[in-house]
């Protein structure tokens, strides 16, 4: 029973780990050190889990709550010898060239909304939940889902101007 358990993790984690490395590049505005390790995080507690998690509908739903919750803990312990930077490293994949500036000023956008509210933008726009998902995921009521996607959107678009349109098909 134990092998065929970890088979499955096994299976799961290799299908979706890339998912979970670009959502949790979205939360960290970019950090992908600090993405890596959220993943890794994320699966560790999966793997210690997963007897649970097979009974749970949605393991992929699951993942990302997971994914999720550990980054808004890393937000609220983070150190203060940590320095958050507006800098990207200099690298251009060939494959996605032209959109490297486009990504860099939408990166740079979700890095100066608060945790919370990217967060909200994260799992409303980018992973496609609903609010009541979101909600559960954050530990929050749907109430505050809705105030937290308005006010956020509200400073996307100050901070990229109001023609949100050229930055739709990221």
């Amino acid at each position: 029973m134990r092998q065929v358990l970890a088979d499955q993790y096994a299976e799961f984690a290799a299908a979706r780990a890339g998912h979970l490395y670009r959502s949790a590049c979205l939360l960290t505005a970019g950090d992908t050190h600090l993405a890596e390790d959220l993943v890794q995080e994320t699966l560790g507690r999966l793997y210690i889990s997963w007897h649970r998690v097979t009974r749970v509908g949605n393991p992929a739903g699951y993942a990302q709550t997971v994914l999720t919750r550990a980054f808004l803990a890393h937000q609220r312990r983070r150190s203060s010898r940590e320095r958050a930077t507006d800098e990207f490293p200099e690298q251009a994949y060939a494959e996605h060239a032209d959109d490297v500036p486009l990504r860099l000023t939408l990166l740079q956008a979700l890095a100066r909304l608060p945790a919370k509210d990217r967060a909200v933008v994260v799992l409303r726009y980018w992973e496609d939940r609903s609010i009541e998902e979101t909600a559960d995921a954050m530990h929050a009521s749907s109430a505050a889902v809705r105030t937290r996607c308005t006010r956020a959107l509200g400073r996307l678009r100050e901070l990229l101007g109001e023609d949100l349109g050229e930055y739709a098909r990221f």
